[in-house]
């Protein structure tokens, strides 16, 4: 029989999965071709052929599913504080307790909401290594609409960012597009004009500067994945603590031991469902603070 088209993009047709997550269940041996495991997504098959895909080994690891620091919640949405080290969501391969496994606990109902079952209540994401203020929706009315809050760039979020060095001036924007490296598994920054890349804006003004860092406040218009995190490499300004993003080799610079990103989402602006428009704020956490020391 001939083989008509590759596994990934065969599965992705009829799944809730995005194209990489697939790929990456497939290189993760989860999937087979009659009863053959098979761990390359450029596998090509046929419509007689017997794909089947095991339970991904992302049953929860019995860890105990940590309660969220809630700074707001009424009928509509929750506010809360996410902590580094926690997932928003689960991913493929991962077995550790997550952001929406917190939510369900604490709201049972959440579970039903949203376009996604992997993700039901949330319209935005932090990065695990991250940490800051989130919002999260209670029902599928007011998932739409800060949805479409979004969307619509009505949402203001402010960051609080360490880097290593200092930008050429005390205000400034970055707005070069962001496309996923097709073998560095990160996001890389490309030029305007390019063709490449999806649109991506970060504005940042200098708060302090230190002996070999500086402390930013950085705003950003879109919410493209690493969108901090690759802009401040693409000014060679590395993010303390990213070990994706940071430089191999940095001038008169001693890396800070530091396990987790110095970025946090400090403020969030947004318009709510019941009309009116509030910002909540997230500290800077105590372990931040101690570096700034």
């Amino acid at each position: 029989m001939k083989k008509t088209e590759r596994l990934d993009k065969k599965l992705a047709e009829n799944n809730e999965f995005s194209r990489s997550q697939i790929q990456k269940m497939i290189k993760g041996g989860l999937v087979s071709i009659n009863g053959e495991t098979i761990t390359t997504p450029h596998f090509f098959v046929s419509d007689d052929d017997k794909i089947e895909v095991k339970k991904n080994n992302t049953e929860k690891i019995k860890t105990k599913i940590p309660d969220l620091n809630i700074l707001f919640e009424d009928d509509n949405i929750i506010i809360f504080e996410k902590p580094s080290g926690l997932m928003v969501h689960e991913a493929p391969g991962k077995t550790e307790p997550t952001v929406v496994d917190a939510l369900v606990k604490h709201c049972p109902k959440i579970k039903k909401v949203g376009d996604n079952p992997t993700r039901p209540g949330i319209v935005h994401r932090l990065d695990k290594l991250a940490s800051g203020v989130m919002v999260a929706a209670k029902n599928q009315d007011a998932f739409e609409f800060l949805k479409k809050q979004f969307s619509d760039r009505n949402v203001k979020k402010e960051y609080l960012v360490l880097v290593y060095g200092a930008p050429a001036q005390d205000t400034g924007t970055v707005s070069f597009k962001l496309a996923r490296s097709k073998t560095k598994g990160r996001m890389v920054a490309k030029p305007e004009t390019s063709e490449d890349g999806r649109e991506a804006i970060t504005h940042y003004e200098i708060i302090k500067k230190l002996k070999t860092t500086t402390l930013l406040r950085v705003h950003i218009e879109t919410g493209r994945t690493h969108q901090i995190r690759a802009h401040m490499r693409a000014l060679n300004l590395p993010v303390v603590g990213d070990p994706l993003y940071k430089k191999t080799r940095m001038k008169n610079i001693k890396p800070i031991p530091l396990p987790r990103l110095f970025l946090h989402a400090h403020k969030l602006t947004l318009p709510l469902p019941n009309g009116e428009t509030k910002t909540f704020v997230s500290p800077l956490p105590n372990e931040l603070k101690e570096i700034l020391k």
